[in-house]
């Protein structure tokens, strides 16, 4: 009976074993993908270029110059959104590049979504995004949806918030880091279980 107990053993452990390496990313996907490095933890944003294609290539493209590094958590709403990605630290600053042609799309704002932030107009997105804490439908089709949150999300509920309706922050949280997941050298992120989940159906009132 022993030979049979050990060869379902030897078996159960190549079947994980073999789950372990398909869950790792491909070159494909790290390509599709940002590290965002907060001071509690790296966070893993998945890219949709299915979704907001230009809107991707301007996120990577100022990620891999760097602009992104370093700069503040300047509007973050408890409940709501965490937004970043502005060089003035103010919400009015962007990037040397023009504004983006806006790419709204049906895919929906819940736990995790990142979403290209921009004034009244629809055109005017630059470098400025935002992480929403939860489900908040009445951004739907009207910011562009470029990315969501696939690992970390637990990291992104713990940066500084605001203590009035604007989300203003004193002494904000920063962006340590923030690189395309396919010019890193460590993707240990990748290989460990993630603590919470990214999703979420809670609704929260507000605007944007």
């Amino acid at each position: 009976m022993r030979p049979v107990i050990m060869s379902l053993a030897t078996l159960a452990f190549c079947l994980f074993a073999l789950a372990d390496v398909q869950a790792k990313p491909t070159a494909k996907e790290l390509e599709n993908m940002l590290y965002l490095d907060l001071k509690s933890g790296r966070v893993v944003i998945k890219l949709r270029p299915d979704l907001a294609p230009k809107h991707v290539e301007r996120a990577k493209k100022l990620a891999r110059e760097g602009f992104y590094n370093g700069l503040k958590f300047h509007r973050v709403i408890k409940g709501f959104m965490a937004q970043t990605g502005d060089p003035k630290g103010d919400g009015t600053g962007g990037s040397k590049y023009p504004d983006l042609k806006a790419e709204f799309n049906k895919e929906p704002y819940v736990r995790g979504t990142v979403g290209a932030a921009r004034t009244n107009f629809p055109d005017t997105a630059n470098s400025q995004f935002f992480i929403t804490f939860q489900e908040t439908s009445f951004l739907n089709g009207k910011y562009t949806v470029w990315g969501e949150v696939v690992r970390g999300m637990h990291l992104v509920d713990k940066i500084k918030k605001g203590k009035d309706g604007s989300g203003e922050v004193r002494n904000p949280d920063i962006i340590v880091k923030m690189q395309v997941a396919a010019d890193a050298k460590d993707h240990s992120v990748m290989e460990k279980p993630d603590p919470k989940a990214t999703t979420g159906k809670k609704k929260e009132r507000g605007s944007h």
